[in-house]
């Protein structure tokens, strides 16, 4: 059965992974990395429906930010290396301040999709949102079993969050408008790769479908 057909709103949480300036704005490290900022801005107005729909219902929602300590001391020196070859060196100065350093302006999420009072920002250093987080200890208390995930990248973060959230024992709903990448076909890919074998990664729609879906479950 589709996770669309059986949704609990008090059990279900909505992830808004790595809205970001630093992702999703012109001078952060996406735009610096060479990617398409305009595609990762895609799903802005399918994730401030879900996030209006989800906060009506009452549904937890969680946002995440990708980041490092100032002192970078949490930066694997591999992922710094990869940064670096992109020519978008993790702690180098941009003109949002330093890229992927937690406190800066690009480090933040993005104006049309900031977190409201009481909604848990979880602030990672890796690419899952469950790495190194207290993510799964805050699903737990509220007695989440489902999730809705949505966010940038597909093929990423959302990709990294999503097969971690299946180990740990997750229903998860991946949103294909909700969700984007720089590159069309990545995105296409990442989202083609989660119903193989009868849902190995649980199931895919678009955000339409999930408000109609949601409009039932009130």
């Amino acid at each position: 059965m589709s996770l669309t057909t059986n949704l609990h709103p008090g059990r279900t949480a909505l992830l808004v992974i790595d809205m970001q300036r630093d992702f999703c704005a012109l001078g952060g490290y996406a735009d610096q990395a060479g990617m398409d900022v305009s595609r990762l801005r895609a799903p802005i107005p399918a994730i401030q429906a879900l996030l209006d729909r989800a906060r009506s219902l009452g549904m937890l929602v969680v946002h995440t930010r990708e980041g490092h300590r100032p002192d970078l001391s949490d930066l694997p020196e591999p992922k710094r290396r990869r940064a670096e070859a992109t020519g978008a060196p993790i702690g180098s100065p941009g003109p949002l301040g330093r890229l992927l350093v937690r406190g800066e302006f690009g480090h933040d999420l993005i104006d049309e999709l900031q977190p409201r009072v009481g909604e848990p920002v979880i602030d990672k250093p890796g690419y899952s949102a469950f790495a190194h987080t207290d993510l799964e200890l805050i699903l737990r208390r509220r007695g989440i079993e489902q999730l809705i995930l949505t966010g940038v990248t597909t093929e990423v973060c959302v990709s990294s969050t999503l097969r971690q959230a299946i180990d740990l024992g997750f229903d998860c709903l991946s949103i294909s408008d909700a969700c984007a990448s720089s590159d069309p076909q990545l995105h296409a890919a990442a989202l083609a790769m989660i119903e193989v074998e009868g849902g190995l990664f649980g199931s895919v729609t678009d955000g339409a479908s999930l408000l109609r879906c949601l409009e039932r479950a009130a």
